[in-house]
């Protein structure tokens, strides 16, 4: 097993790629680009998904390595929240190249879903 430090860098590193590639999909959708006309579209998905990987491998990793052997049914309140963010950041790569009028506002809004899973994390308020 890996150590927490591990995991967590793994976790950075996870948010670092999606919220790039996130920026990258924002942008050129804003610009009027779509996803059929996007030479880079792949590259940008495959960084997006890997980020997502990342991400959740990293964060249970880290739960892991802290004791955490609960099941499902024991996951606390700011776990829940946290893994809500993240299936919203899942999400949100469809919503620029749906709705491009949307895609600036939902790039401003990706720093807030992580400064709110890094409340949850911190705090754990619930």
């Amino acid at each position: 097993m890996f150590s927490r430090e591990f995991y967590e860098i793994l976790h950075i590193i996870g948010i670092a790629l999606t919220m790039a590639a996130f920026g990258g999909i924002a942008v050129h959708a804003a610009e009027g680009g779509t996803k059929r006309g996007a030479r880079s579209r792949v590259a940008i998905g495959a960084v997006h998904g890997m980020g997502l990987l990342l991400i959740l491998t990293g964060g249970f990793g880290m739960l892991a390595r802290i004791g955490f052997s609960g099941g499902l049914g024991a996951f606390p309140g700011w776990l829940w929240a946290k893994i809500i963010v993240w299936v919203v950041l899942g999400a949100m790569s469809a919503l620029p190249y749906r709705k491009p009028s949307l895609a600036i506002p939902a790039l401003v809004m990706t720093p807030l879903l992580a400064g709110v899973a890094t409340y949850m994390a911190l705090y754990k308020p619930f």
